[in-house]
């Protein structure tokens, strides 16, 4: 009933005779990744009565909304009925089938609670988001016992994932020194024909060139030495001033010590980052103060973005930072607007929307900073991933004392994403 991509077949099919198969679906957004992992671990557990297998990511949440919702879409698709067919325990989060095989479902970041299972293939989902040695122990897993019944078995671990901004674990294991029997199978959005007519056109127009090229077109590479802000140039510095007639957007990251917001104006397509607040020690009402103290008398509106745990709610509401916000700039006789997301996106959604309006793959650049935003610019420069990974390097409180300006690493970016995540969102 499906017509696969040769990507997909690639990715199901085994060209070794090697026990163990070890493969990663590396793809841009909309290459089938998890699609083809969740009909790969259905077709094991119908072919081999009795199979355990293992899905996981780093996280819970990931497993619950993208591969599981996947699983369960395959299930619709093949006319399978659950309690006939197949069965779902969701207080133990596992899948059963009437043939004794069953798929658990779990996240990797205690990966030692996963030390006593045996089992006969382990699913991956966005490989690159867990640690070298969680994939280790995962492999040590692969020896639930073969039946007499499985004709043609070989013990599968299997991934899907998105290519890593900088070159990890997997570039070393998959790409640079690779086992006869570890696979990297390659998927570039581009190839999907499945996809909506435009729709790698439009993620062209979105992204910056070196997100496409990795996002889209699938290619391994160096990103801009492991910079979170990539292609940042002269061209987006310039002078901006500020008009009281416009829209003042305040947007705000709520840590104490530094407390950091960033001041813009905005059209329907571009942000001007003209002034910041980072200060020391210091409390929310304090950091609102000095917004009225530089600018007094603003004529436009006051929109206030940023942080969406700023405005949570298992506090007494009278004493989120929002409300303190608000009452604060009343005090100073303005009626704010608070234009804010519910929860606050995974980071790398924050860092493509932010990089996207730097430079896009287009070449369009509609991100300009003021040089008076001194740590918006520390952070644009020197705001880096952690070599090897795709998470970010923020210092550690010895680093800090060593060098006090440390401490304003990541704090003025992400004020600033948080405002463009807002008005100009990237899902992944």
């Amino acid at each position: 009933m499906y017509k696969l991509l040769k990507a997909q077949r690639e990715f199901l099919e085994i060209p070794h005779g090697y026990n163990l198969d070890v493969a990663v679906y590396q793809g841009g957004y909309g290459s089938g990744k998890t699609f083809s992992g969740s009909l790969l671990g259905i077709l094991l557990a119908q072919k081999f009565p009795g199979i355990r297998g293992l899905v996981g990511a780093q996280t819970y949440s990931l497993v619950r909304d993208t591969t599981l919702k996947t699983y369960f879409e395959h299930l619709d698709n093949f006319g399978f009925v659950e309690g006939v067919d197949f069965n779902w325990y969701s207080s133990l989060q596992l899948l059963t089938f009437p043939n004794g095989s069953e798929i658990l479902f779990r996240h990797f970041d205690e990966p030692n609670k996963l030390k006593s299972l045996n089992l006969g293939f382990v699913e991956i989902e966005e490989m690159s988001d867990i640690p070298y040695d969680t994939f280790k122990m995962l492999l040590s897993r692969m020896r639930q016992k073969i039946s007499d019944t499985w004709k043609g078995f070989r013990y599968r671990i299997f991934g899907h994932t998105n290519p890593e901004p900088n070159r990890g674990w997997l570039y070393k294991t998959f790409v640079e020194n690779p086992a006869p029997n570890y696979r990297l199978i390659s998927a570039p959005t581009t190839q999907n024909i499945y996809l909506p007519e435009g729709y790698c056109e439009e993620l062209k127009k979105l992204y910056d060139e070196q997100y496409y090229k990795i996002f889209v077109l699938a290619e391994n590479g160096e990103y801009n030495n492991g910079l979170v802000v990539k292609d940042f140039t002269d061209a987006n510095i310039r002078e901006i001033k500020y008009n009281p007639e416009l829209d003042l957007h305040i947007s705000c990251d709520f840590n104490v010590d530094p407390m950091c917001w960033v001041l813009a104006h905005k059209t329907y397509d571009k942000v001007f980052y003209f002034d910041e607040i980072a200060l020391e020690n210091t409390t929310t009402a304090k950091a609102c103060e000095e917004v009225c103290r530089r600018y007094p008398n603003h004529k436009g509106k006051i929109i206030v973005n940023g942080d969406a745990s700023g405005d949570n709610r298992s506090c007494t509401s009278e004493y989120t930072n929002y409300v303190i916000i608000k009452k604060k700039l009343m005090q100073f006789g303005y009626e704010p607007e608070f234009q804010i997301k519910a929860f606050n996106p995974p980071i790398k959604n924050r860092i493509l929307a932010f990089n996207s309006k730097v430079k896009s793959a287009d070449g369009d650049i509609c991100l300009f900073v003021d040089k008076k935003c001194e740590k918006l610019l520390y952070n644009i420069y020197n705001l880096s991933y952690i070599e090897g990974s795709s998470k970010i390097d923020i210092p550690t409180y010895q680093q800090i004392k060593q060098s006090k300006e440390l401490k304003f690493l990541s704090h003025p970016f992400d004020a600033a994403s948080y405002l463009v995540d807002f008005y100009w969102p990237i899902c992944l």
